[in-house]
């Protein structure tokens, strides 16, 4: 080679690294806005001589846990399936990459991509993200103070939404059947009825609940009157209704559940109560006991005389109320004298019986309360009773998640004999829950029956925890890639392939329905 040549080769640029850049906008001030990141890290791109050849984007996501954020599920999904075409990350800051309450977690995920070959470059920080033990210490830092700010910004909003609980506004969800949400200034002065899924626009405002249509406070006055003079259970009440063509400020059939709520709300009392279950963090959701409760009490005009409301609290917590083991037993085994057998649905049929969850809870299973009450049914009716169950659920879990798309401002229309919900007019969606068994070797399965006839864009799995009490997880199964399969078996841990679809809430699902106005151009 000629000292031309050498020349020439030297003077040759490198050829640019292929990089990816993420973004993530929640709904914090305008710095953070996807346009800003993806300026700032073009510039580093620019500087450092990468070239963006994939963008993974979350908008409006909050940065706390991955469920939710699909981009970066598939970002992680495409890195650890060697789904890539870049050798880099590029991110605004390390709380772009998530503000995770363990900060470890926030580390597992750029080790996975550290392990493909893949390194993450923050743009907008002050270190180099070169392994080194500055870096590393620095970065470790970063990330705790990225979920303190997260945990110092909660404290403050739920402090600041107690304060306004007290003062007698409301801090979200419908206003339910009976009640209307009204929109008001600063002075208390009304300004409009905010329809279902409408919101306020101006940081001032506030709402409060009003008296909806006479016509509908008279049927929540005859509802308690059948509770408390009358006597009626809420399965009978939603029957009646149901039976009158009466449906629910959903637009929905009447259910128990649905009757149960009206009965124990305080709000048909005027009392406004706040902090009834806690979901703080994304952390797992907590029902608080009462002395944890915010109130502010007489904050709206009621439309239940007290009298009555109290009268209904009273039946309630006496149906409810804890009895010994002994009189547990005793109340089994008169009604095994009285019948000659029992079952699930033999129990839950006396009205003033203990339900057969209070049996199975207390004593694990109602097989063991059959044997210490010395009866031993012919064959094994645990599984009836359990699918019985989650019958009964299954329309309350429809009709919450109907509400749910509502409150994030979609529209759905049910079909009335296949629950089918057809959503904002542009997909469709069914909910399985699938019941929790276990295997001959002791492993928990769960299956899933896909109903080739509906074809839904999305089925929704709900499945139930060990002992079926209560929902575990859920999954957001697209038609596409599993309807062709008429029935799946799921266990605890299924591979990326599946578990990239499994969420601890339905946050994702309601975030896919969530409308945003668009402006028209002049």
């Amino acid at each position: 080679m000629n000292l031309s040549e050498s020349v020439t080769a030297e003077a040759s640029p490198r050829p640019p690294v292929r990089a990816a850049q993420y973004v993530r906008m929640s709904t914090e001030h305008q710095k953070y806005s996807t346009e800003n990141q993806a300026e700032i890290i073009a510039q580093y791109a620019a500087r450092r001589g990468f070239e963006i050849v994939k963008t993974y984007e979350d908008s409006g996501k909050s940065g706390l846990r991955l469920d939710g954020r699909l981009s970066l599920q598939q970002l992680i999904a495409d890195v650890r399936g060697g789904q890539t075409d870049f050798k880099a990350i590029l991110v605004y800051d390390v709380s772009r990459w998530g503000r995770f309450q363990d900060a470890d977690e926030s580390a597992y995920y750029e080790f996975i991509c550290r392990e493909a070959g893949i390194a993450v470059q923050y743009c907008a920080e002050q270190f180099e993200n070169d392994g080194s033990l500055s870096a590393t210490i620095i970065k470790s830092m970063k990330r705790a103070m990225a979920g303190e700010y997260s945990r110092e910004l909660s404290v403050k909003v739920f402090t600041g939404q107690c304060r306004l609980i007290r003062l007698g506004f409301r801090q979200g969800g419908a206003a339910g059947f009976g009640l209307r949400r009204y929109l008001v200034d600063e002075h208390r002065q009304p300004k409009a009825v905010l329809n279902h899924g409408e919101q306020k626009s101006l940081q001032t405002d506030r709402v409060v609940l009003r008296p909806g249509p006479p016509e509908e406070i008279e049927v929540v006055r005859r509802l308690y009157r059948m509770f408390v003079v009358q006597r009626r259970t809420e399965t009978e009440i939603a029957t009646a209704l149901n039976d009158e063509g009466i449906l629910t400020d959903l637009g929905r059939p009447w259910t128990r559940g649905t009757v149960h709520q009206v009965l124990t709300n305080e709000k048909y009392i005027g009392n406004n109560v706040y902090n009834r279950a806690s979901f703080k963090l994304k952390a797992k959701r907590v029902v608080n006991t009462p002395d944890m409760w915010v109130r502010g009490d007489g904050a709206f005009e009621a439309i239940v005389e007290r009298d009555f409301f109290e009268a209904a609290q009273r039946i309630i917590q006496e149906r409810s109320r804890r009895f010994t083991d002994e009189e547990l037993l005793g109340r089994l085994s008169a009604l095994l004298v009285e019948k000659g057998w029992l079952s699930g649905l033999v129990i839950d049929e006396v009205e003033d019986m203990p339900s057969s969850s209070t049996f199975r809870h207390r004593f694990g299973s109602l097989v063991r309360a059959y044997q210490l009450v010395g009866y031993a049914p012919s064959r094994d009716y645990r599984y009836i009773e359990t699918n019985r169950t989650l019958r009964t659920l299954h329309p309350d879990v429809v009709a919450q998640v109907i509400a749910d798309i509502g409150a994030a401002g979609g529209t759905v229309r049910r079909d009335p004999v296949t629950d089918l919900l057809h959503i904002n007019d542009e997909f469709t969606a069914s909910l399985v829950i699938s019941r929790c068994h276990i295997s001959p070797a002791g492993g928990l399965r769960w299956k899933v029956r896909f109903d080739s006839g509906l074809r839904p864009s999305i089925t929704i799995v709900a499945r139930m925890q060990e002992d079926n009490a209560a929902i575990h997880d859920y999954y957001l199964l697209p038609w596409l890639d599993v309807g062709t399969t008429p029935n799946l078996r799921l266990a605890p841990e299924n591979g990326i392939l599946l578990d990239a679809y499994r969420f601890d809430t339905l946050e994702a699902f309601f975030d896919l329905t969530r409308r945003v106005p668009l402006k028209v151009a002049a």
